[in-house]
């Protein structure tokens, strides 16, 4: 049952709805100011069910008009209807009846962006998780899967584009102001994947021909005189589509794929069967605009939400608690599409990147929660780094553990099981047990266990026997989710790596825990694994590619990193090694009251930065100092964000001096001189020249040489890169104060570009910053209501500048409160998503943890909150 209250909902107590929905006719019809909804629902009473069952529809602010069964009006005594819900009494005991509702909404006035609601004109919907109960009364759940035709009616003049799902069938004038367009989706789909759009729209248009010869009409629609910058976009969807077929067999199943971007988007992207509706951040680009981070999450979000055509709308959620069976599946999908379009160790870093930075946080602080949770009070707070990345991990180890081949046939086995399903987490694991001929019930644990285990690994060296021993050991603390702690399996992939840079032969190894090849798989507290017969102690490079995601501990000494940093042909090993070592060195000079890193780090930071043997953009990834977030979750208790600060402005000073001769004669050899390339190896080579230009001008104390490149640039990779040096290195500087002018006035008509401008400032982490940003939320350009300008200001200063956020007098805390208390009024999606940023207020020191506790708990004890931000409130102060 839905709680209004916060009542929790649990996985245990989740059973079928009494009625089921076979098909859906709706008629839209917009006009200025509200929106009049007519839908037919094709209904019938679920065997087994009660013959007393009510039917009780979710609602959301909604205005009833009209109420048939079998095209008789329903008499007062045979419903009850609020804004949340319609309850209807004495429906067929059998057979099917047609229940016909009508609704009345206003999208003009709906901020929440959640539903059907208008934006710049443009009519849009959004309906994951909750949303189309908003637009009508429904079983608004995802296992309650149906067919849709739709009619859409507007004015021509306001509205000359009608799109929804599936496959258009009609259309025509309606008088000589309106007309209409209808559509109808063949798969039956849950609600969340329902979607409309209407407005004045450009467009771009491609064909694409499927693996059995299908014609595929292909349209990206834009708001109006941005659709030149939608190419790139149209390139990633056709090598999606491709990709698709030949990884996974594939093959998109309607006569077009329709993609809209919107500037007011809550999300990210949204998957809609057929009808894809994007932030416009993950569509539009140029090399004006855009940056090469930029063109990689198009290609990304692209992918992804192409692929949930099959992983998430043809096989989609029994229930909520089931969303990492779409989201952690297409995730993996997307990063296996960009391992293959691009750099495979490069992504595989990226990836890891992101996981420690936004997950990991998550397993150690009040919002840990299981792959699968088994309770939630607001669903929209569990679409979590957790559910996605974590999600992600836990299929990459299935294909881990099963080999490619093997993994290839649960997955077909799964599409061929559970197509046009509500499926569960067991359903999928099942097709891995079946086609793999193996028992994954211990690794089911990961689905169940929430945090982030500890594999610690030692080794000892009997140089006389010529013997290495390794010993491994897991272990599970219990955090704020209260899971248990169980031994899970864990494969640790693996090498030895001789002095040559050559990996060893292990195939003799001798061990009490199961090994294939370069393969551990850990599956008790403790495993041994021996090697005899070497001539000389190797180098272990260990947990390769991140094979499983677990916190490392391995007390490596100085000298064996640095041999790997140089040796390990793992190319994820080299970057482990030598990143680790940074990490390492940073947390103890700032636990020690040191200036920086020893020089002995700095030198194997330079040296990765020069290694031809390496692909450039691995080299920026190698030469990169951890960041300031990252430095906090790394110290992990008592933090002072003042000294994290210190430590690192010296450290990347000091890189600069120790690689200055170095880093000048790289970034010249790597100046863009040719017309711009979007492909990996040219973003490559702008990642290495831009990541040595904060160490080299920081060192020289001189903005001069990032002055030099903000103003030769002729993209925006190099231009934002000069502007990041210059405004968090030299803030409020002359040249930076000029350079940040000129910015604005040069993009001050593009939305997306002056986020980044936004960004920009709010991430800086300098001692005005705070004041800035309390003036730039009074800037005319701020909107809050704008999800996308409130998370580059909000975010910025909260998510990527804990030097400000978490300053000692507390100031950050209540500014990020007090914002977060007007954005929920507007949107409390996007407010409740933004305040996990005190997720790990509890690690800082005690001055800090006061003054953040403060500023949640007045902020929690305001009236009129909404389920959303309470909840994660709530769970943060627990």
């Amino acid at each position: 049952m839905r709680d209004e209250d916060g009542v929790t909902i649990r996985l245990e107590d989740y059973r079928p709805a009494d009625f089921q929905i076979h098909h859906v006719d709706m008629t839209v019809r917009l006009f200025e100011g509200h929106a009049e909804i007519d839908t037919t629902l094709e209904l019938e009473r679920r065997p087994g069910a009660p013959a007393d069952a009510e039917l009780r529809l979710d609602g959301d602010e909604l205005t009833l008009t009209t109420l048939a069964l079998d095209g008789v009006a329903v008499p007062a005594q045979g419903f009850e209807a609020a804004a949340d819900r319609l309850t209807l009494r004495g429906l067929p005991q059998s057979g099917r009846f047609r229940l016909a509702i009508g609704t009345r909404i206003e999208p003009e006035r709906n901020t929440k962006l959640m539903g059907l609601y208008r934006s710049n004109g443009v009519w849009c919907t959004q309906c994951e998780a909750e949303g189309f109960r908003r637009i009508t009364y429904f079983l608004d759940r995802p296992d309650c899967l149906a067919t849709y035709r739709v009619r859409l009616e507007a004015d021509r003049e306001a509205a000359p584009i009608l799109l929804a799902n599936g496959n258009p069938v009609g259309g025509g004038p309606l008088g000589e102001l309106r007309h209409f367009a209808e559509w109808f989706d063949p798969h039956p789909k849950p609600s969340y994947l329902f979607a409309v759009v209407a407005g004045r729209l450009d467009a771009v248009s491609e064909t694409f021909v499927t693996g059995s010869g299908r014609e595929v009409a292909l349209t990206i629609y834009t708001e109006r005189g941005l659709s030149e910058r939608a190419g790139y976009a149209m390139d990633a969807l056709k090598r999606s589509m491709r990709w698709d077929e030949r990884r996974f067999g594939r093959e998109y199943d309607l006569d077009v794929f329709n993609i809209v971007a919107i500037s007011d988007f809550n999300m990210g992207a949204m998957e809609n069967k057929g009808l894809n509706v994007f932030n416009h951040k993950y569509v539009l680009l140029d090399p004006d605009t855009a940056t090469d981070a930029d063109y990689a999450g198009v290609e990304t979000v692209i992918a992804h939400e192409y692929f949930h055509n099959w992983t998430g709308n043809r096989i989609t959620c029994r229930d909520w608690f089931q969303l990492c069976l779409k989201e952690g599946l297409t995730v993996y999908r997307d990063q296996e599409f960009s391992s293959d379009e691009r750099s495979r160790p490069v992504k595989r870093i990226a990836s890891v990147h992101t996981l420690k930075a936004n997950q990991f946080p998550e397993d150690q602080g009040p919002l840990q929660h299981p792959v699968r949770p088994t309770q939630y009070r607001e669903i929209n707070n569990f679409y979590t780094a957790t559910v996605y990345d974590k999600g992600s991990e836990l299929v990459r180890m299935i294909a881990t553990i099963l080999g490619e081949q093997k993994f290839r046939a649960g997955m077909d086995l799964y599409f061929e099981r559970h197509d046009g399903e509500a499926a569960t987490i067991e359903d999928f694991v099942t097709c891995f047990e079946d086609a793999g001929g193996i028992d994954l019930s211990q690794f089911f644990l990961w689905y169940q266990q929430a945090g982030t285990p500890k594999l610690e690994v030692s080794q000892i060296y009997d140089e006389t026997a010529g013997r290495l021993t390794l010993r491994l050991r897991q272990s599970l603390d219990k955090g704020a989710a209260g899971t248990g702690t169980r031994p899970m399996h864990i494969p640790v992939r693996y090498g030895l790596v001789g002095a040559n840079g050559q990996d060893l032969d292990v195939s003799g190894a001798s061990t009490d825990a199961r090994v294939d090849g370069d393969l551990i798989h850990l599956t008790g507290e403790e495993a041994t694994v021996t090697f005899d017969g070497l001539s000389g102690r190797p180098y272990l490079s260990i947990l390769r590619d991140f094979s499983a995601p677990v916190d490392l501990r391995y007390n490596e000494a100085e000298a064996d990193r640095l041999a790997l940093a140089r040796l390990d042909p793992n190319p994820f090993g080299r970057w482990r090694a030598l990143t680790d070592m940074v990490g390492d060195a940073l947390v103890a000079a700032i636990r020690n009251g040191q200036d920086a890193a020893p020089d002995s780090v700095l030198d194997a930071m330079v040296a990765a930065a020069a290694d031809e043997t390496l692909e450039p953009a691995l080299r920026a990834q190698m030469v990169s100092l951890p960041g300031e977030t990252e430095l906090t979750r790394l110290v992990a208790r008592d933090v002072d964000t003042d000294v994290i600060h210190a430590v690192r402005v010296s450290t990347l000073a000091a890189l600069g001096r120790r690689g200055q001769g170095t880093f000048e004669a790289l970034r010249r050899e790597l100046a863009d001189t040719g017309a711009f390339s979007p492909s990996a190896q040219a973003a490559g080579r702008r990642a290495l020249r831009n990541t040595l230009l904060a160490p080299l001008a920081t060192a020289a104390r001189d903005p001069s040489v990032a002055v030099t490149q903000y103003e030769t640039a002729r993209n925006m990779s190099d231009r934002l890169a000069a502007l990041t040096v210059l405004t968090h290195h030299f803030a409020g500087s002359a040249a930076a104060e000029t350079a940040l002018g000129a910015f604005y006035e040069r993009f001050v008509d593009d939305q997306l570009v002056l986020d980044k401008w936004f960004m920009l400032q709010a991430s800086a982490p300098d001692a005005g910053t705070l004041d800035k940003v309390v003036a730039l939320a009074a800037h005319p350009a701020f909107r809050l209501a704008n999800p996308n300008r409130a998370r580059a200001l909000l975010a910025g200063l909260a998510g990527l500048n804990p030097y400000v956020f978490h300053r000692a007098d507390g100031a950050g805390y209540r500014w990020m409160a007090d914002m977060l208390g007007k954005l929920d009024t507007l949107n409390p999606q996007t407010a409740a998503r933004m305040a996990t940023a005190f997720r790990s207020w509890r690690s800082m020191e005690p001055k800090r943890r006061e003054a953040a506790q403060a500023a949640l708990s007045e902020l929690a004890g305001r009236d009129g909150l909404s389920r959303d931000l309470a909840d994660i409130l709530d769970r943060t102060l627990r």
